[in-house]
């Protein structure tokens, strides 16, 4: 039966399993990225992320949820992913291209921490996807029987952001389920409900797709901001408090989103497939 060696690491808790597969793929790896994410029968992560080769960037990045399902984008996997590739030599680059299903993305180490232009958000609802034409600013909707007014944003992945007053006393659990598979949105969505504490401060808590309620989401982080400016409720450059820790994400000139925030190697390993 053949091993393969992990590392697992987090960016502000948010936790994953990494493995090389540039040599050796894994033929069934939705099944296999199940038993890795589990916390008591595997690993435990809230994803698995597999390093490839690219013919477009320096490494393709796979990403896999806890229940198996392949998604576009992580921006604290990216994050863990750039500082793996940087910690165990596999490159000696400062500033990487990474290929993922959200396009090329760009992760640079700063000192500690990695850097990542996250590229332009995506506003249109299509787009994202959502089921209505245009954007999806403040938009009533209906979530099992409640009236929510939603901001809708992708960062190559799909977000629903809402604002409250108190995001601790917030029902994510019970809530969360429903606003990741509703109809709104034909790919599921990474559920964010926010709290601004001023102009540069928010604070966020995470309903992912196929993982429930995690430490922290860089995409979401960087979909929150987006939405809490469109919202006139911050500025251009707002601190994230999650419950894992804390990023930076500042919205350039330009439209780019960028996002700095450290990413910790835990330990290694070897599991059999």
């Amino acid at each position: 039966m053949p091993k393969f060696s992990f590392t697992k690491m987090h960016g502000i808790g948010n936790d994953f399993v990494v493995i090389d597969c540039r040599e050796n793929d894994i033929a069934t790896i939705e099944d296999f990225a199940v038993r890795l994410c589990d916390r008591h029968y595997g690993i435990g992560a809230d994803q698995a992320l597999l390093v490839y080769n690219s013919s477009v960037a320096d490494f393709r990045m796979d990403i896999y949820n806890a229940d198996g399902s392949k998604v576009e984008m992580c921006g604290n996997g990216i994050r863990c992913f750039a500082k793996y590739l940087v910690d165990h030599g596999i490159t000696t680059k400062s500033e990487l291209t990474v290929e993922t299903l959200a396009g090329i993305i760009k992760p640079k180490i700063v000192g500690d921490d990695v850097r990542v232009d996250m590229g332009l958000p995506i506003l249109e609802g299509r787009q994202i996807p959502a089921d209505f034409d245009g954007k999806v600013i403040n938009f009533p909707l209906d979530v099992v029987g409640m009236d929510f007014n939603i901001t809708a944003v992708s960062m190559g992945n799909p977000h629903c952001v809402i604002f409250v007053d108190d995001v601790d006393k917030f029902e994510l659990e019970r809530y969360g389920p429903f606003f990741e598979r509703h109809a709104f949105f034909p790919n599921r969505v990474n559920f964010e409900v926010v709290q601004a504490l001023n102009r540069g401060e928010i604070k966020m808590r995470v309903f992912e797709r196929g993982a429930g309620e995690t430490n922290a989401c860089g995409t979401g982080a960087c979909a929150s901001v987006v939405a809490s400016g469109l919202n006139k409720l911050t500025g251009k450059d707002v601190l994230v408090h999650l419950k894992g820790g804390d990023l930076r994400i500042t919205l350039e000139s330009d439209g780019h989103v960028m996002m700095t925030g450290p990413a910790e190697e835990v330990f290694t390993g070897e599991v059999e497939l």
